[in-house]
């Protein structure tokens, strides 16, 4: 008799594992016509969701497919109660992985409706900023808490969160101290999440370099500086100390050009070549433009352009192009106006001698 449970035990395995094997073909093919189908479509939502959703739907239909047989088939085996316990685990997991999946499901389908492509997108990116840190804060309680539901499916896990109730005193001391900095971090991301002192792809100077701001976590801030490095910064330092955000209400920005010149150079001339640079110029947003004299000294005469852009890059490409020319203009039209420093030739033929 025995034996004949064995084999029927062992033909029940069997006709689960042919049956998952079936399943898993099926699933598959059921997969491919629907991504065919999707990509037909002229919306995204729809691709995204089916990947997103492709894997942790797959566990869970394989957990009721090995629950329905273990309870039909495999009741009288000795390995039940742990194959139903590592079902459990794998239902729970699945579960959790489908939730952040539905997180970040929600995100793409707000982020669908930011558009950060405009010039003017402040809005866009300061919402984009709050969708990127709050998902990261439901992964991250979705996390725990699947961990936590996980830990008390094991008798043993139970007994030692109870031992660790009873030496609170003692251990919540340490994880406090621990713990100090890395909970100060996570709230410090929650509030930049709020108050927003910076967005992503805001144009900050940070640490003396310009860049912008690529990324933000709960823990720390990814700047892109300009030649493609990035500046790691943790996420409480734009709490704590003092940086340049040119982007903060508007991506709009005015820039400087500043020229040493001698008191013989005209004005004017300056005054009347740096609308041709500006004519036509794809960088200049058409609202400010200036040249004076903004200080002096015995040797020279200190003269700023002043030149605005509809964002950060622009204005740099434009500042760029306008020191350029008028060095070119300069050196054209009145190569000797350039600041010089004078010598008293007299005092040098006595220091010769």
């Amino acid at each position: 008799m025995e034996n004949t449970g064995d084999t029927i035990n062992f033909t029940a395995i069997l006709l689960m594992v042919v049956v998952i094997v079936v399943f898993l073909f099926v699933y598959m093919l059921i997969y491919k016509r629907l991504k065919i189908y999707t990509l037909k479509t002229e919306n995204k939502w729809d691709d995204f969701m089916l990947d997103i959703f492709k894997i942790p739907f797959l566990w869970l239909l394989v957990w009721i497919m090995i629950k329905s047989f273990a309870h039909l088939f495999l009741k009288d085996l000795t390995i039940f109660k742990y194959l139903i316990h590592s079902n459990n685990i794998v239902l729970i997991l699945s579960v959790g992985w489908i939730l952040m999946k539905f997180v970040k499901l929600g995100v793409f389908l707000l982020h669908k409706k930011l558009d950060v492509s405009v010039a003017d997108n402040l809005h866009a990116r300061r919402r984009l900023t709050q969708l990127t840190v709050f998902q990261n804060i439901a992964d991250t309680i979705i996390v725990i808490i699947t961990i936590s539901v996980v830990l008390m499916t094991f008798d043993g896990a139970k007994a030692v969160g109870t031992s660790l109730l009873a030496s609170a005193g003692v251990a919540g001391l340490i994880i406090g101290f621990a713990a100090q900095k890395s909970i100060g971090m996570f709230l410090a991301g929650i509030q930049i999440a709020i108050t927003q002192p910076i967005s992503l792809d805001d144009v900050v100077i940070v640490e003396g370099e310009w860049g912008r701001i690529e990324e933000i976590t709960l823990t720390y801030v990814v700047v892109k500086i300009w030649d493609e490095r990035r500046l790691m910064l943790p996420v409480n330092y734009f709490l704590e100390k003092p940086f340049q955000n040119w982007t903060r209400t508007s991506a709009d920005i005015m820039g400087t050009v500043f020229f040493y010149v001698g008191y013989d150079l005209p004005v004017k001339a300056i005054r009347d070549f740096v609308p041709e640079i500006l004519k036509d110029n794809p960088n200049w947003d058409k609202r400010v433009f200036n040249v004076q004299i903004t200080n002096t000294n015995e040797l020279y005469k200190e003269m700023r352009i002043l030149v605005s852009s509809s964002d950060a890059s622009k204005n740099w490409d434009l500042r760029t192009e306008v020191r350029e020319k008028v060095i070119d203009f300069i050196q054209a039209n009145y190569p000797d106006c350039f600041a010089k420093v004078r010598l008293n030739h007299n005092n040098v033929r006595a220091k010769d001698v």
